[in-house]
């Protein structure tokens, strides 16, 4: 699976999408172009925090905005349960296929007031989808992590989107010389990504801190996909998949991490690398290279090397001729002593 794929709903068994921003970098703009793409499904976009601006340029028939920016609990005499009024406005939706879209998981926590009952009610969204004609779906967006959404109790199958800021990459590039793969195998990739992004702090620090921009990148971003598969997907595919990609907000498209500008010198100082090193008998004023009959004559020429045997077998005939030697002189001087043999 694909960013492109997602966009374009190519996955009918994906029931459950989640877009997860952080105080560094947004998922917006990904969902946006998600509900900007044009299809038979109706899709019912539920705005609590976000205005329907901010997601949808052009009023459609296939998309209902349901505003429910001016319902805050306690502050203003209108409000009602925000579960009420998304039960009822999916009861009327048209027969079919459905996507249901809620901008902040995070507002309806806060207007519900119970994050036990939030995760109850969004469970009840799950079955809805699953009732409903494939490709329905459930589609999410928090910026607080929701461990709880992503276990399989919750939804058998899943769609986790994380977006970061490029510093994060080039910083794991540079400190901890791990590049994004393929420059490095994808384990080790992970082993030393994952923690690291989980860590919302350090993120941050890179972003915000003396030595950040001081602000989010306005032009690309890194995406983490996390999907699982469930029901008879399984028996086709591995159960669990995991990726990362570019987008770039200019154009509003997936790429691949090596378009992003913000990390060409992680892959251009990688080709420097791997170029081989000259050769040093190139660009000399004189010719190296022998002739045939150079190469034959050089062939012919004996080498000083002594196998290690008769190395050995001459050293000790040498060694015996001494003793034999020694051994006579002893005799003519002391002529007794002749037992030496």
């Amino acid at each position: 699976m694909s960013l492109r794929s997602l966009l374009h709903k190519s996955q009918p068994e994906q029931q459950f999408l989640l877009f997860q921003s952080s105080s560094s970098q947004s998922a917006l703009p990904i969902l946006r172009s998600l509900l900007a793409v044009k299809s038979q499904t109706s899709t019912l976009l539920f705005c609590l925090l976000y205005p329907p601006s901010d997601l949808v340029k052009d009023i459609r028939e296939d998309v209902q905005v349901h505003d429910y920016l001016d319902c805050v609990p306690g502050y203003s005499t209108d409000a009602v349960d925000v579960r009420t009024t998304i039960i009822a406005a999916i009861e009327k939706a048209p027969a079919g296929a459905l996507s249901i879209v809620i901008d902040s998981m995070d507002t309806l926590a806060s207007d519900i007031g119970s994050d036990a009952e939030t995760f109850k009610f969004l469970r009840e969204l799950v079955s809805i989808v699953a009732s409903r004609p494939s490709p329905s779906r459930l589609i999410v967006h928090t910026i607080t992590p929701q461990p709880i959404l992503v276990q399989s109790s919750f939804s058998p199958s899943l769609t986790h989107i994380t977006v970061y800021p490029p510093v994060l990459l080039t910083h794991l590039a540079t400190e901890y010389l791990t590049p994004p793969p393929p420059l490095v195998p994808e384990p080790k990739f992970w082993s030393v990504f994952l923690p690291f992004s989980e860590r919302a702090s350090e993120t941050d620090r890179l972003v915000y801190g003396p030595e950040g921009q001081g602000s989010a990148s306005r032009e690309e971003m890194i995406v983490q996909i996390l999907v699982r598969y469930g029901g008879k997907s399984t028996s086709r595919r591995r159960s669990v998949e995991r990726f990362v990609e570019g987008w770039s907000m200019v154009h509003n498209v997936p790429v691949e991490l090596s378009e992003l500008s913000s990390l060409k010198k992680i892959y251009e100082a990688k080709k420097t690398i791997e170029q081989p090193a000259p050769d040093p008998t190139q660009n000399v004023s004189f010719n190296l290279n022998l002739t045939p009959s150079q190469q034959q004559s050089r062939a012919q020429v004996p080498l000083p090397y002594a196998h290690e045997s008769s190395m050995l077998q001459a050293r000790f005939l040498s060694t015996s001729l001494l003793i034999i030697a020694h051994n006579l002189r002893q005799t003519r001087s002391h002529p007794r002593r002749c037992n030496f043999l």
